[in-house]
């Protein structure tokens, strides 16, 4: 299984393929420390066999944000430090830092943009980037990631919408330059053979951003520059934010946020192809640049499917390792059933944005970090019933009900259409589920299986199918059609 070979990076050898991209956990205390349940979470990553852990953005200056981890002084160093060593202990994963800046911003909407920046504050802003890398290597960090995408500082600069119009801007060289003095000077003071990746946008996903055309170019800059690998999102940007009154902006509420960290609704897999593009277009130009792919890859085929047709070198899954830090683990040891399948409810996402403590819906009620994988625990059990499930159509929807199963944490709700794939649609830890999305004339089959707190699958329950009728102008239009295929033959 290629998710599960080794890759080599500057002299930092990956176990496998698999990274957890930097996501905020909200666990660092209001000054930027690091607390022992910020630890616990990335530990519980390692131990989980996680390939490469990027540790969420750290910030490379003071400015207030509320619980974020900082690189921002030297006094942060031996916390990070103990990070470090107790990651190393747990497992052969790897773990860099994400380091970020980031504009002022205010509850009244007002933002700080990228031309309000001087040349004294960009040449600030660049020293503090080197000094951030400096800082992750005495910590004893593996590498560093530059965060250069959604809604921050560098990925401004990168921006079709940056308006400056002197070095920093005007041209596609321009809107690199600051990219390119921040990787010259980290390399300046955290070494030549210290590994430096960076984070960018395949696309903005904002009117007038730039698209996969420019953000190919822009890869092979960043290629040229020397970073090590290049990983990939979309999106999270501050031009289409949804803004409530009172409320500090965020840049995840609009649509590129809706790309950035794609709902149930959106088809797996869906950035995979841009980074396919991107990965061709570097390698025709001679660089071999890793680079990985993120965006609802949580299912192994997925994730395996673009590795094995060259679309990416690496897979980034942040809500599915959320959701099950033992995903690598649990393939390995060739257990894929015991997954926790993340269903992109984003309660993660909407914890982050609230500045309050990020878990996953799907762990048992009230925990901070994922339960601890019980392989030998006992499945979830039906009763005599068989999970009892029935469904009643309402209002064009299918209403699903059935019968708790002891042991269960969760269940999986599992849906096929015209006797076609099999899917997870939900994941839920009531005994309900309502089906909006059916269309009418279609055959649908549905069942649910029971999982225990660490993954456990119990069997499936009775399977109840539907197929709901047509209105009468429908009806009547598709019969008229099978008429005239009947007559055509």
């Amino acid at each position: 299984m290629k998710l599960l070979e080794p890759l080599t990076i500057r002299g930092m050898t990956l176990p496998n393929r698999v990274i957890v991209p930097a996501m905020v956990t909200r666990l660092a205390d209001e000054e930027g420390w690091v607390t022992a349940d910020i630890i616990d979470r990335y530990v519980r990553y390692a131990r989980g066999e996680v390939g490469l852990i990027v540790v969420e953005a750290m910030a490379v200056h003071h400015a207030r944000s509320g619980p974020l981890l900082r690189l921002s002084d030297d006094r942060f160093i031996p916390g990070l430090a103990e990070m470090v060593t107790r990651v190393h202990a747990a497992s052969e994963s790897r773990i860099v830092p994400q380091i970020i800046h980031f504009p002022k911003i205010s509850r009244s909407g007002w933002r700080q943009t990228i031309d309000l920046l001087s040349e004294a504050d960009i040449d600030l802003i660049v020293e503090q980037f080197g000094d951030a890398a400096r800082r992750a290597r005495q910590a004893g960090f593996d590498g560093v990631e530059v965060h250069a995408a959604h809604a921050y500082t560098l990925s401004s600069f990168l921006s079709r919408r940056n308006t400056r119009r002197d070095a920093y801007g005007g041209t596609l060289e321009g809107r690199l330059h600051m990219v390119g003095r921040v990787m010259e000077t980290i390399r300046a003071k955290a070494g030549d053979d210290f590994p430096v990746a960076i984070r960018f946008l395949a696309d903005e996903y904002i009117k007038d951003g730039y698209t996969i055309p420019e953000a190919k170019l822009i890869a092979l800059g960043l290629a040229q520059m020397g970073f090590d690998y290049i990983s990939l999102s979309v999106g999270g940007k501050f031009e289409d934010v949804e803004h409530q009154p009172g409320k500090v902006p965020d840049p995840y509420s609009g649509y590129s946020g809706d790309r950035c960290m794609p709902g149930a609704w959106y088809p797996p897999a869906l950035h995979a192809g841009l980074a396919g593009e991107i990965k061709a277009f570097i390698n025709a130009k001679g660089f071999r640049v890793p680079v990985a792919a993120a965006g609802k890859m949580s299912d192994p085929a997925d994730a395996e499917r673009a590795l094995v047709d060259g679309q990416a070198d690496l897979v980034g899954i942040a809500r599915g390792l959320l959701a099950d830090p033992d995903w690598v683990r649990k393939l390995r040891l060739g257990q894929p059933e015991r997954l926790i399948k993340c269903d992109y409810c984003n309660v993660c996402k909407h914890l982050d944005a609230a500045h309050k403590k990020v878990f996953c819906y799907l762990w048992p009620k009230g925990s901070l970090q994922a339960p601890p994988d019980e392989p030998d625990r006992k499945a979830p059990a039906w009763g005599a019933d068989g999970g009892g499930l029935s469904l009643r159509l309402v209002d064009g929807a299918v209403e699903l009900s059935w019968s708790k199963a002891e042991g269960a944490a969760r269940y999986d709700v599992y849906r096929a259409a015209d006797d076609g794939e099999v899917s997870v649609e939900d994941a839920v830890k009531v005994t309900s589920w309502t089906d909006a999305t059916v269309l009418a004339g279609l055959r649908y089959r549905y069942y649910v299986r029971a999982c225990g707190p660490a993954g456990q699958p119990g069997v499936p329950s009775n399977q109840v199918t539907v197929e709901p009728p047509l209105p009468d102008f429908r009806r009547k239009n598709r019969d008229m059609e099978s008429a005239a295929v009947i007559s055509a033959g």
